[in-house]
């Protein structure tokens, strides 16, 4: 290969890793947000694809026309601790309310919405929404806040214009929830049923990697031991890794994909971007020390609280220290530095990779 082909070749490697890592920090990637993201996943839209289908066994939709790539990355471990952004079951709750309201009335103003979703938790016997409240106003504002990141919905002064198609594919289950009984339908995947043991173990290990900040092989079961511990298998893990521009990290407790560039990482820890992430730091520090029950985390925080009255103003309000406490940690359990058991908790061996960047 010439020097020219050479050097094609390496861009459009570098260019479908940097994809790859695009998509699994924003799976609903809008081009009105991203641009030069979006023409980057367009332009190299079919090995990009093929990536996630042979790794992961996730599909990806790239429209271009309608201006948004969507990896559907579908699972049958739902993970509570890890929501979006700042969202709890409230938020959730008011997100379905406004998207079925948003898909009969693409063009509404924010009051019109409001008391629309308030007619339809009435009508659906849901907890009661106010918008004469501050909270429930907050918690509306976020949801529209997050409409808008996704693409969904683009507002004005005075009016919202909402994406239907962008709605409908903010949802990443492979069935419909209006079919289904349980959450374990939900997310069933029918593909598995019949197919080779292999197929499943390679998609299971991959997602489990790609997609969790650490994995710890006593979370894995034998099967999935058994596919990472084979040469086949170790070579398939590496193969995908280093394709997405990562890198595998291997230790006796588990494994750590790295991304150099941070450009897969939704939300990042260590940080002082938030008060959250500055109290979990100091919950790891305490936790280093043994474990510790979540009252001791709380008389933790408190004390933190006490020390700088200036600071996390949010919280100094009465049961501050346990919000903020109860916020470190679900910050810890996500990132798989910690684990809670009968109200005790216990820092995990990856924390001491948090240790050595310290230090």
């Amino acid at each position: 290969m010439s020097r020219i082909g050479n050097q094609l070749a390496r861009l459009e490697s570098e260019e479908v890793a940097r994809g790859v890592r695009l998509l699994l920090a924003r799976p609903l990637l809008a081009a009105v947000h991203d641009p030069d993201g979006f023409d980057l996943i367009r332009r190299r839209r079919e090995p990009i694809v093929k990536w996630f289908d042979y790794y992961c066994g996730w599909k990806v939709h790239v429209e271009p026309r309608a201006g948004y790539a969507r990896l559907v990355k579908t699972t049958q471990r739902p993970d509570r601790t890890r929501p979006a952004p700042g969202f709890d079951r409230r938020r959730y709750v008011l997100l379905c309310l406004a998207c079925a309201e948003l898909l009969s009335t693409t063009t509404i103003t924010v009051d019109a919405l409001a008391e629309r979703v308030q007619q339809a938790a009435r009508a659906e016997d849901l907890p009661p929404f106010d918008p004469s409240r501050r909270a429930d106003r907050v918690a509306f504002a976020e949801v529209l806040v997050f409409l808008e990141q996704q693409g969904a919905v683009e507002s004005d002064e005075t009016r919202l214009r909402a994406d239907p198609v962008i709605i409908t594919r903010l949802l990443a289950a492979p069935a419909s929830p209006s079919t289904v009984d349980s959450m374990e339908d939900l997310t069933h995947e029918a593909r598995y049923e019949s197919a080779h043991r292999s197929l499943w173990q390679r998609h299971s290990v991959m997602r489990r990697l790609i997609d969790d900040p650490v994995v710890y092989r006593d979370d894995l079961t034998a099967s999935q031991l058994a596919f990472l511990a084979s040469p086949t298998g170790r070579k398939i893990v590496q193969t995908g890794v280093g394709l997405a521009g990562c890198t595998l990290e291997e230790r006796a407790e588990g494994f750590l994909v790295v991304d150099p560039d941070a450009i897969a990482t939704d939300t990042r820890f260590p940080d002082d971007d938030s008060h959250a992430k500055v109290a979990a730091l100091l919950l790891l520090d305490r936790l280093a020390r043994g474990p510790a029950t979540t009252e001791d985390l709380v008389e933790e925080t408190r004390e933190l609280l006490t020390k700088f009255r200036n600071w996390a103003k949010a919280y100094q309000s009465d049961g501050g220290a346990g919000r903020l406490a109860a916020d470190g940690l679900a910050l810890l359990e996500a990132f798989g530095l910690a684990r809670t058991e009968n109200g005790t908790v216990r820092r995990l061996p990856a924390a001491a990779r948090y240790e050595e960047l310290h230090d």
